[in-house]
């Protein structure tokens, strides 16, 4: 069988261990890295961790499960695919996060990774995968923990929760948005959807939402469907105010026996288009309150048919 291996690397101007701890928290890594759609950490003991992750590879969403080794003391995290996606037959790797100075860094990302049936086809396939998502996900670990150390992101990234009560089942209102093929039929300010399932659970959506002013706007979202009460998505294609939006549709049983419904959002905001979409004296608070609205809107329209729906088959 072919071993092939790869390096990449990038230097970052944060200290050391800020960007260590960045890549330790893998539940952070939607919001850092374009192709991560979803993770998260499955079990953990000592510096061994599983974490299964749902992330993009040539534009084709894929869910593997991985082992971790994590070494705080030499800034070095380890890992070894236990479940590889085809074409995949075993990838393994390091992270490595060499001190430059007090506040700078070298990164460095390596790769060693087999195809199915040692297949050239697929190997050539997972070296412009593995080339393609390392590259992306060192500029953007640089562009975070930079942007981060600056202090600048506070108040361009947010997160907000909308909730609502039903006297319903928690299954039955993560079935109405589990069913987002159904949404044009279902929702006023959904126009068109395009649903696939590449996966059990793993989820392409593409659709077209009416804003108040009657315009629409096209977006694009893998979701990962977890059990029968929680939905994480992050969107791929977003609106112009957007540079980052992720979240999670939670459904739970209430003590009294009934249920709640939430819609988390976690947005960063696009400096660049905020003059030309909110005009020229627009401020950021002004695209934080907008945005805001704009995504509550939405998701308390399809919490409350979601409501509805379970509670009419109560």
């Amino acid at each position: 069988m072919t071993t092939r291996e790869a390096e990449h690397e990038i230097t970052v101007g944060a200290p050391a261990a800020a960007v260590y701890r960045l890549l330790a928290e893998v539940t952070n890594w939607p919001r850092i890295f374009p192709p991560t759609i979803h993770a998260e950490r499955q079990e953990s003991t000592g510096g061994e961790e599983r974490i299964r992750i749902w992330a993009t590879a040539n534009g084709e969403p894929k869910t593997w499960t991985s082992r971790r080794t994590l070494d705080p003391q030499a800034l070095r995290i380890t890992f070894r695919q236990e479940v590889p996606a085809p074409p995949v037959a075993a990838m393994g790797g390091a992270w490595i996060v060499e001190p430059l100075g007090e506040d700078t860094c070298r990164v460095r990302l390596l790769h060693d990774y087999r195809a199915v049936g040692d297949d050239p086809h697929d190997l050539a396939w997972i070296e412009r995968a593995v080339d393609k998502n390392s590259t992306a996900e060192l500029a953007a670990l640089k562009e975070n923990v930079e942007r981060v150390h600056a202090a600048e992101s506070e108040e361009l990234t947010f997160s907000f929760t909308d909730t609502v009560r039903i006297q319903g089942s928690p299954e039955d209102a993560f079935a109405f948005v589990n069913e987002a093929g159904l949404w044009p039929e279902r929702l006023g300010h959904v126009a068109r959807v395009r649903f696939t399932e590449h996966a059990p659970g793993l989820q392409e959506l593409q659709m077209d939402t009416r804003a108040k002013d009657g315009s629409t706007h096209t977006t694009r979202s893998y979701r990962v469907a977890l059990g029968h009460h929680r939905i994480a998505y992050k969107q791929v294609t977003l609106p112009a105010l957007m540079t980052l939006h992720t979240g999670m549709w939670t459904f739970e049983e209430t003590d009294d026996g009934n249920a709640t419904a939430a819609s988390q959002h976690t947005v960063t905001l696009n400096t660049e288009n905020i003059a030309r979409i909110l005009g020229p004296d627009a401020t950021v608070a002004d695209a934080r309150a907008y945005v805001h609205t704009a995504l509550s809107t939405n998701s308390l329209a399809t919490l409350g048919h979601a409501k509805a729906h379970a509670e009419r088959n109560r």
